[in-house]
């Protein structure tokens, strides 16, 4: 494994010479390009063109033109993005719902194979949740988390502001946000403040590895309200402990609502609440609801797993270019 150092952080400009990424190229059967607007993506894409290798990319949710640097983006598309996605023997995409960004770079359904985040599901493994409770001055009240950045993209306002709607429904419960503060701590604080529910939400601040799965454990359910997100790794996390969980359609894994592991709802915070107080009212199912899930994230979305779809993916790939190289001679 070679690490590369960036020039740039966010373009991912490499410190390494040409030369020696094109060495490194060179040696491989087959080249992985993920994300999408990098440098080094454009370099690499190149290099292995050149060489002639074989090589599927994975943009993870990042082909739509959101964000920062508009116009730069669409530059980079026009010069090298479109040709990078529409000439790769694999694109990958990691949910279904991402399928369809391939279109703008003219790659139909038929042209994406669907291969899914995966995580280590060992390091979940069910963990006592009094320490992270004593740590966090958390009283035995039941809990929902949320666990992620405190960013507009994760959707925490949408979850306070559901949370409101229901805190009258269900006094016994509390809301802990879990996560480093992005700029909307000091908001959501007022918020709960103004709304009469501040002494029942909790900032706990960034959660290291170590206490994830004891944050996981220590929760009632997993809420994850994101606004956009190719595919949700913590709702991986939560299921691997087996913890049910509310998403919203924007987190690309709706089979969680598919085998009872958890309910999908719209990313605004009347559909949030109420899929809340859905679950909260039939508290007595949410443990089976956590084995479900539990089972289905460790079947299914390992790293073991994406690596096997990864592996047969690329094999069909190289055999198939192997073809076309016959039937040209």
């Amino acid at each position: 494994m070679v690490s590369l150092g960036c020039l740039n952080q966010r373009f991912a400009f490499p410190e390494l010479p040409i030369t020696r990424l094109r060495q490194l190229i060179d040696r491989q059967d087959f080249v992985l390009l993920t994300a999408h607007w990098t440098i080094l993506n454009a370099m690499v894409y190149i290099l292995a063109r050149i060489a002639n290798k074989p090589y599927a990319v994975n943009p993870a949710g990042s082909l739509p033109r959101f964000g920062r640097s508009p116009i730069l983006k669409s530059a980079y598309n026009f010069f090298l993005g479109r040709a990078i996605i529409r000439n790769a023997d694999v694109r990958i995409a990691i949910a279904p719902t991402e399928i369809p960004q391939f279109a703008e770079y003219g790659v139909t359904a038929e042209g994406v194979v669907v291969i899914p985040n995966g995580i280590d599901a060992e390091s979940f493994v069910p963990a006592d949740p009094l320490p992270f409770r004593a740590r966090h001055g958390l009283d035995d009240l039941p809990l929902i988390l949320f666990m992620g950045r405190l960013n507009s993209i994760k959707g925490p306002d949408l979850l306070l502001e559901a949370f409101v709607q229901i805190a009258s429904r269900f006094p016994s419960y509390q809301l802990v946000f879990a996560g480093p503060n992005e700029g909307m701590e000091t908001t959501l604080r007022s918020f709960a403040q103004s709304h009469g529910v501040a002494d029942r939400v909790r900032f706990v601040g960034y959660v290291g590895k170590d206490e994830k799965t004891a944050a996981y454990r220590s929760a009632t359910l997993l809420a994850i309200p994101s606004r956009k997100e190719a595919m949700s790794i913590v709702v991986l996390e939560g299921g691997a402990a087996g913890i049910p969980v509310l998403i919203t359609d924007q987190c690309g894994f709706d089979d969680v609502q598919r085998i009872g592991g958890g309910r999908v709802v719209k990313a605004e915070a009347v559909a949030i609440a109420e899929g809340l107080a859905t679950m909260l009212d039939n508290a007595q199912e949410l443990p089976d609801s956590g084995r479900r899930l539990c089972e289905l994230v460790r079947n299914d979305f390992t790293w073991d797993a994406a690596a096997t779809r990864l592996s047969a993916a690329m094999g069909k790939a190289v055999e198939q270019r192997q073809e076309c190289m016959k039937g040209s001679k």
